[in-house]
């Protein structure tokens, strides 16, 4: 066996580990991780598709029946809820509340609607059809304030194509009382006579800064969700016999 001679002052080294070769390796599966996520992301939105806006339901309406000035109440079909824009990943999806738990009243006298107020059970939404999801809960502190009320601050005219059962739309000026805080809010809404019994349907923006809204803690580094939405309603209104 031959030995290798080393002059003097000379130290036997070990050669350098091969930094480049594994640096590539560590570069290349950080990459592949990231496609990976980013496939999930994709596909966990596309599993989850958003529910359509409220609106008025589809087809021809039944002639109108009955009076129109009088006291309105919220009927069975009514609806309300949210819509949010969320982003996984750079992967973009409205993420939508809906609850039937919806009560209220709306006064029409003269040609106009002169007063109405709704609330809704913020205990009953369920988000993308699935069960009541506790960081919504939490985000809208709905154990101190279950309830969300929005009432109109000014008569809304109804014109004479309303009343023979034309189907209008309208702003209106309201307040939205949420997590215990009130702030005015601008109604963009439709309705129409439907036999007895009026349809409205519209929206109102909601900023959740004006109202203490803290985004659920779920979503870490990789998702975020809006800092704003939109609150939807969908009404049937049945008239509140005299008595």
């Amino acid at each position: 066996m031959s030995h290798m001679s080393l002059r003097p002052g000379e130290e036997l080294r070990a050669k350098p580990p091969r930094r480049p070769h594994r640096l590539r390796w560590v570069l290349g599966g950080l990459l592949t991780l990231v496609v990976l996520l980013v496939v999930a992301a994709v596909a966990v939105i596309k599993l989850q598709p958003s529910q359509p806006s409220l609106a008025l339901p589809g087809g021809a309406a039944a002639a109108p029946a009955g009076q129109l000035d009088g006291t309105w109440h919220v009927a069975t079909g009514s609806l309300a809820g949210f819509r949010v824009r969320e982003s996984i990943l750079g992967v973009g999806n409205d993420v939508t509340g809906r609850t039937g738990d919806v009560t209220g009243t709306a006064v029409v006298s003269t040609g106009r609607v002169a007063s109405a107020t709704f609330r809704v059970s913020l205990y009953a939404i369920t988000v993308n059809g699935k069960a009541r999801q506790p960081q919504l809960v939490q985000s809208l502190e709905v154990a101190a304030h279950p309830v969300a009320t929005v009432t109109l601050t000014g008569p809304v005219t109804l014109p004479a194509a309303f009343t023979s059962g034309g189907t209008i739309t309208r702003t209106a000026a309201g307040t939205l009382t949420l997590n215990g805080i009130t702030r005015p809010a601008t109604v963009t809404l439709s309705a129409r006579r439907d036999g007895t019994a009026i349809e409205v349907a519209g929206s109102l923006p909601v900023t959740f800064a004006d109202f203490g809204i803290k985004e659920p803690g779920e979503y870490g580094v990789f998702g975020s969700l809006a800092d704003n939405g939109t609150a939807e309603f969908l009404l049937i209104l049945a008239p509140t016999a005299a008595g």
